[in-house]
């Protein structure tokens, strides 16, 4: 059985936005670090701050976060 990860595409968005880390993570209540970690795919962000994430992001969840491995 294939490993399903959880990926992003939250670097991209936050730059169509001109937004740094820093602004991102002021923006939804998260240290940067925090966004670090979520670009990278080292921490996976609760269903929350998924959601707020997009919502500042001005972006539809599924156009942030999708699953890898999850072809069947």
């Amino acid at each position: 059985m294939e490993k399903i990860t959880l990926k992003n595409r939250l670097k991209v968005a936050r730059a169509e936005k001109d937004l740094s880390q820093e602004d991102l993570a002021n923006l939804v209540g998260v240290t940067r670090q925090t966004i670090s970690s979520i670009e990278t795919g080292q921490y996976c962000p609760s269903a929350l701050l998924a959601f707020l994430l997009a919502k500042k992001l001005e972006k539809p969840i599924e156009q942030l976060f999708f699953l890898e491995g999850d072809e069947k």
